[in-house]
C-alpha cells in the first residue's frame, strides 16, 4: 500500500512523534543530530505499522462520504481534495468511534508500545556505544546516522530487531537474549577447527546484554566462481548436520545470510525445538507417522526446501535453502486502486516476492551443487556421531545452558492472516465478535496441530497480541533436560530417512525449472539381453512392489503411505505424506498393488509376500482421507475445493474409484469395517461406485473455484471420469455436470493468433471455431501437450457432444506448433529455445498417445489418415530421443514404450524399432541402473506417473494377454470388467 493516506495517519502518528522527541532529550550521551535521526526513523516505521491497519477503514470512509453527497467537487480528483481536507481536521478520528468503537485505542496502544520500545533502543545505544567497538562495530566514529525499525516481526510490546547505521559502519540491535547464539559461535569453532576462519559458516559476532544485544551486520555478496560456490553448499550441509543435532527450527530465508562463500545465520533463536506430542489428523495414522518422522527429520530444521499451504503463503518456499529465483510463486497482496480519487480501493494485485539475501549467486544453481551439501552433511554427522560415542559432544553444549531459545508454536503465516483479520473494518465494528471468532479458530488450530496450543489463557493472550499488532512469541530456558531431550532426539533419529529427505528436498527445489536441471549421462545398457524376457519381466515387477512394501510408512490402523516429494499448489514440490491423487500419490500405489494382484491370480505375475495387505492398507489410507475431508467439510468451515484434475483432483478420483472397482472385481477387500470407512463385508464394486459418486459430486464446486484448465488439475480432467460413471449408474447429473465443464473450457478458450482491433478475445465470441489454446501454469500461455496443454483438453472435449468443434480447434492448436526441423512439437514453456519434449507430459508421448486413441475412436478413412500420420510422427520423434533419461511413465522410458508399441498396432511405428528388442532395452536398462524414477534420479519417488508405480505397472502390461488399461489418459475404461 502507498502513502495515499498519509496525511490523515499523521494525525496521529505525528503527535506520538513529538512526544518520543521531547522524552529523547532525556538519554544522556544522545546527540543533537542522533535524537533528530532516531525520531525521523521512528516516524517513518510507525506510518509503516499503522497505515495497512488503518487503510481499510479510510478507504470505506471515502466511500461514505462520496454516497452520502458529503463530498464536493467536480470530478473524483476534487472530491477526494476534499474528502483528505475533512479527514485532516481534529475531528476526524474521534468521528469514527461511533462505527469502529476500539480503533484508536487498539491504534493508541501500537504507538504507545513502538513509543516505548523506540525510548528502551535509545538508552541502550547510548549506553552501550563505547562497547560496541570493534566488537560488533568497525572501528571508528559510532555517531548514529540513521536506524531502521521494524526489520521483522514485532513481539513483546512493539520490539523488534532493528539496523542501525552509524558513521563507522552498520550494527543490529535485537531486543532479545543473545546468549544462544554467543554458544553457538563457540560450537561451530570448536566443530570446524580445521576449516578456515573466511570460509567457515558462522554466527554474526555479539555483545550480549541482559535481555537484548548487538549483534555484527552481515553484508550480503554472491560468490564470485565456482569455488566459493562450491564452499557455500558444503557449508549449508554442514549447517543441516548442527542445526539437525541441537534441534534448530525456523531457519527460513530470512533467517540466513550469503556472504560470498559462507552462509551465515543471523537468527538462531529457535535451537533445542521440543517434539510435541502426535495428534491424530483423522487421515490415518500412517499419513501422521509419516508427517511425524518429516517434521523430526532435518525438514524440521527450516533449512531446506519447503512450500507453504496457508491462503496468503500458498506455494512459497521460504526456506533457507530453497526460495529459488524462478521457483516461487507471486503473491497477491493488498494494493490501493485509483489512488487520490474518490473512487478509490483496495485490491489484490500480484507481486514476485522480493529476493533474499540467502542466495550465493544471482541465478541460483542449487542443481549443480546439491551433492555438495548432502556430502558435508554425511561428513559432519558421521564426525558428530563418532564424538558422541567417545562421550566428547555433551560437554560442548553446556554454554547454551541458561539461555533463552523460543518455540515457534504456530507459524507466523497464520498469525499474520487473524491479525490482518482482526484488522478488518468489520472485526473494528464489533471486536468482542471478532476476538471469539479468532479464539475459536486458534483452539481448533491447537486441538488439530501437536504444537499449536489451545489452553484458553494463552489463547486470550495470542488473541491480545494480534489486537495490537505484535506476533506472539514462546520462549523457555535452555536447561539441561531440555538440551539432552534434543540430543536423545538426534541419538534416534533414522539416519536413512535423514539421508532421503535431505536429497529429495533439495532435489525437489527445482523440479519446475523450466529447463530442468540435466539428468545425468543416459542410462543405455552397455549390452541389450534378449533372452528370457518374461522371467525377467516377472522378477522386475515383483522387485517394484517389495520396494514399495520395503518403504512404506504403516500405521497400526492398517493404514499406509510414503514420503516423497509432491506437488504442492500446483507451483512447486515439497517433501511430504503422499497425497490420494493418480499422478503422485496413493491412488496411483493403489491402482498398481490391484493391478499386481489381478495379473498374479491370471498366472502373469508371480507372488510377493505382503502385497495383499499392503493393498489393503493403502485403500485404507484412501479411505480415510477422503472420510476426514467429507468430515472437515461438516464443520461448515468454508474449506477450498480440492482441484478437479484428472491425475490431481476429484477426477482423479473418481478414475481411480472405477479403475479399483474394474480390478478388483465383486471380492470384498475386508471382510470387516476398516479404519477408513469401508463397511462391513461391502463388495469393492459397492464401495468403489459409491465413493466415486461421492467425489463426482463435488466437482461442480471444485470447477468455480479454479483457475487451471488442463487435464492434470484442470477441470478437463473430469470430463471423462464422469461421463465413465455416467455409462456406470445411469445418472444423468454427472454428464450435466461433464457440459458444464465443456461450457466453462468453451468461455476460456482463446484463439489463436494476437486480437486486434477490437476483434474476438475468446473462441466463444468468434464467428466460427478457430484453432484455440488455454491460459496455462508456468506464468506461461498456449501449452501444448496433454498433462497442462491444448492436446489434453482436446481429448477431453472430443468425448463430450456438442463440443468437438472445439476439440477440433484445440487440436488444430497443437498442429500449428509442429516443426518438422526438430522434428517435433514446440514445448511453449520455453519459446526463446523452440526444442521438442519427447515425454508424455508436455511433448510427443502424450501427443502419440491421444492420436492412438482418437485413432481408435474414429471410422472416417479421412480423419483416420490424419490421426494415424500424427502418430507417426510421434513416435519418430519419441525415437530415440524419449530413451534413456529415467524409467517413468511421465518422461521417461516406460512412457515412451508404450507409446511405440501402441505405433507398432497401427503400422505407425518407426522401421527400425522392433517389439522384442525394445522390450530388451527397458528391462536390461531396468537391471543394469536400477529402477530409476524422475525426473531426477536421485530422489526416491512410488508413484504412477512420476516414480516406481508405473514402472511396476508398465512391466505388467508388458505381457502380450494382459488386460491392464492404459494410465496415461484419466479413463478408467467401459463399466464391465477387463477383457
Amino acid at each position: 500500500m502507498t502513502a495515499s493516506f498519509d496525511p490523515v495517519l499523521d494525525r496521529l502518528v505525528v503527535p506520538a512523534a513529538e512526544r518520543l522527541a521531547v522524552q529523547l532529550r532525556d538519554v544522556p550521551d544522545l546527540g543533537t543530530g542522533e535524537r533528530a535521526a532516531i525520531t525521523a526513523a521512528a516516524t517513518r516505521a510507525w506510518r509503516e505499522a499503522v497505515r495497512p491497519k488503518v487503510t481499510r477503514v479510510l478507504v470505506l470512509d471515502v466511500h461514505a462520504a462520496r454516497i452520502s453527497g458529503r463530498l464536493a467537487g467536480p470530478d473524483p480528483c476534487a472530491r477526494w481534495e476534499h474528502w483528505l481536507e475533512l479527514a485532516s481536521a481534529d475531528g476526524f478520528w474521534p468521528s469514527l468511534d461511533a462505527r469502529f468503537p476500539t480503533l484508536r485505542q487498539r491504534i493508541g496502544t501500537v504507538l504507545g508500545n513502538a513509543h516505548r520500545a523506540v525510548t528502551a533502543f535509545a538508552y541502550r545505544f547510548a549506553a552501550d556505544r563505547a562497547d560496541l567497538s570493534p566488537t560488533v562495530l568497525p572501528p571508528g566514529d559510532a555517531t548514529l546516522l540513521d536506524v531502521e525499525f521494524g526489520s521483522g516481526d514485532t513481539h513483546r510490546g512493539g520490539q523488534s530487531v532493528a539496523v542501525v547505521r552509524c558513521a563507522a559502519g552498520p550494527v543490529v540491535y535485537k531486543p532479545r537474549s543473545l546468549h544462544v547464539d554467543a554458544a553457538l559461535a563457540g560450537l561451530v569453532a570448536r566443530l570446524l577447527p580445521d576449516e578456515p576462519a573466511a570460509a567457515r559458516i558462522r554466527v554474526p559476532t555479539v555483545l550480549a546484554r541482559d535481555g537484548y544485544g548487538w549483534a555484527a551486520h552481515v553484508a550480503h555478496r554472491y560468490c564470485a566462481d565456482d569455488d566459493e560456490l562450491h564452499t557455500f553448499y558444503r557449508g549449508l550441509g554442514q549447517w543441516t548436520a548442527i542445526m539437525r543435532m541441537l534441534g534448530g527450527s525456523d531457519l527460513h530465508a530470512e533467517n540466513l545470510i550469503a556472504a560470498g562463500p559462507v552462509p551465515v545465520v543471523v537468527d538462531c533463536e529457535t535451537l533445542f525445538t521440543p517434539q510435541p506430542p502426535l495428534l491424530p489428523s483423522g487421515y490415518g495414522l500412517a499419513t501422521d507417522r509419516a508427517a511425524r518422522a518429516l517434521s523430526s527429520s532435518v525438514l524440521g530444521t527450516g533449512l531446506l526446501p519447503g512450500r507453504g499451504v496457508a491462503l496468503a503463503w500458498r506455494g512459497l518456499d521460504p526456506s533457507g535453502a530453497g526460495g529459488l529465483k524462478g521457483e516461487q510463486p507471486t503473491v497477491s497482496v493488498p494494493a490501493l486502486v485509483d489512488e487520490g480519487t474518490d473512487q478509490v480501493r483496495l485490491a489484490y494485485a500480484d507481486f514476485d516476492p522480493p529476493e533474499a539475501a540467502n542466495q550465493p549467486s544471482a541465478e541460483p544453481v542449487l542443481a549443480r551443487f546439491w551433492g555438495d551439501v548432502c556430502d558435508a552433511f554425511d561428513e559432519l554427522t558421521d564426525r558428530l556421531r563418532e564424538m558422541d560415542r567417545r562421550g566428547r559432544l555433551d560437554p560442548l553444549l553446556t554454554g547454551f545452558v541458561g539461555g533463552e531459545v523460543r518455540f515457534v508454536r504456530r507459524d507466523t503465516e497464520t498469525y499474520a492472516e487473524l491479525a490482518r483479520m482482526l484488522w478488518h473494518p468489520t472485526s473494528l465494528h464489533d471486536e468482542p465478535t471478532a476476538r471469539a471468532t479468532v479464539a475459536d479458530l486458534l483452539t481448533r488450530h491447537g486441538q488439530r496441530a501437536a504444537a499449536a496450543p489451545d489452553e484458553p489463557e494463552v489463547v486470550a493472550a495470542e488473541v491480545a497480541d494480534l489486537l495490537v499488532g505484535d506476533i506472539p512469541m514462546f520462549t523457555m530456558p535452555a536447561s539441561p533436560d531440555l538440551i539432552r531431550g534434543a540430543l536423545r532426539r538426534w541419538r534416534e533419529a533414522d539416519q536413512e530417512l535423514d539421508r532421503q529427505v535431505l536429497r529429495s528436498t533439495l532435489i525437489s527445489a527445482y523440479l519446475s525449472e523450466t529447463p530442468p536441471a540435466p539428468p545425468g549421462p543416459p542410462l543405455v545398457p552397455r549390452l541389450v539381453r534378449p533372452d528370457d524376457l518374461d522371467r525377467r519381466r516377472r522378477t522386475l515387477a515383483a522387485d517394484v512392489v517389495r520396494m514399495l512394501l520395503a518403504t512404506a510408512v504403516r500405521g497400526t490402523d492398517r493404514t499406509a503411505t510414503w514420503i516423497a516429494p509432491v506437488i504442492v499448489a500446483n507451483s512447486g514440490w515439497a517433501v511430504q505424506p503422499l497425497p490420494t491423487d493418480m499422478y503422485l500419490g496413493t491412488a496411483g500405489i493403489a491402482v498398481l498393488l490391484a493391478a499386481y494382484r489381478y495379473e498374479e491370480s491370471a498366472g502373469r505375475a508371480d507372488p510377493v509376500d505382503g502385497a495383499a495387505e499392503l493393498l489393503d492398507a493403502v485403500l485404507a489410507s484412501m479411505r480415510a482421507a477422503e472420510d476426514q475431508a467429507e468430515a472437515d467439510r461438516a464443520t461448515g468451515i468454508p474449506i477450498r475445493p480440492d482441484p478437479a484434475g484428472g491425475y490431481v483432483g476429484l477426477g482423479a478420483r473418481i478414475w481411480a474409484w472405477l479403475l479399483l472397482r474394474r480390478l478388483l472385481g465383486d471380492g470384498s477387500v475386508s471382510a470387516g469395517a476398516t479404519a477408513g470407512g469401508q463397511m462391513a463385508g461391502e463388495p469393492m464394486v459397492d464401495e468403489a461406485l459409491r465413493r466415486a459418486r461421492a467425489v463426482a459430486a463435488l466437482v461442480p464446486a471444485a470447477v468455480q473455484a479454479t483457475d487451471a484448465y488442463d487435464l492434470l488439475r484442470g477441470p478437463a480432467g473430469a470430463i471423462v471420469p464422469l461421463l465413465r460413471l455416467a455409462e456406470l449408474d445411469g445418472d444423468a447429473r454427472w454428464v450435466q455436470t461433464a457440459g458444464a465443464i465443456g461450457e466453462h473450457l468453451r468461455a476460456a478458450a482463446r484463439p489463436a493468433g494476437p486480437a486486434t482491433g477490437g476483434g474476438p478475445t475468446t473462441v466463444a465470441e468468434a464467428a466460427s471455431p478457430a484453432a484455440a489454446w488455454w491460459p496455462g501454469p508456468f506464468a506461461t500461455d498456449g501449452l501444448g501437450g496433454v498433462s497442462h496443454g491444448t492436446t489434453g483438453i482436446g481429448w477431453a472435449l472430443s468425448h463430450l457432444d456438442g463440443y468437438h468443434d472445439l476439440a477440433a480447434a484445440a487440436f488444430r492448436y497443437e498442429e500449428s506448433l509442429y516443426d518438422p526441423g526438430l522434428p517435433g512439437w514446440l514445448d511453449m514453456r520455453k519459446p526463446e529455445r523452440p526444442t521438442d519434449a519427447a515425454a508424455w507430459c508436455h511433448g510427443s508421448v502424450g501427443i502419440g498417445i491421444v492420436a492412438a486413441d482418437q485413432l481408435r475412436r474414429s471410422a472416417d478413412p479421412p480423419t483416420r489418415d490424419r490421426w494415424t500420420d500424427m502418430l507417426r510422427r510421434a513416435a519418430a520423434a519419441s525415437w530415440p530421443a524419449g530413451m534413456g533419461a529415467n524409467h517413468t511413465l511421465c518422461h521417461g522410458e516406460l512412457g515412451t514404450w508404450e507409446l511405440l508399441r501402441t505405433a507398432m498396432a497401427a503400422g505407425a511405428a518407426p522401421p527400425q524399432v522392433d517389439p522384442d528388442e525394445l522390450d530388451a532395452r527397458v528391462l536390461t536398462g531396468i537391471e543394469e541402473f536400477g529402477a530409476v524414477a524422475g525426473p531426477n534420479r536421485d530422489a526416491f519417488r512410488p508413484g504412477l506417473l512420476h516414480g516406481l508405480g508405473g514402472i511396476g505397472y508398465q512391466l505388467l502390461r508388458m505381457h502380450p494377454q494382459c488386460p491392464l488399461p492404459s494410465v496415461l489418459l484419466p479413463d478408467p475404461g467401459p463399466p464391465d470388467g477387463l477383457a
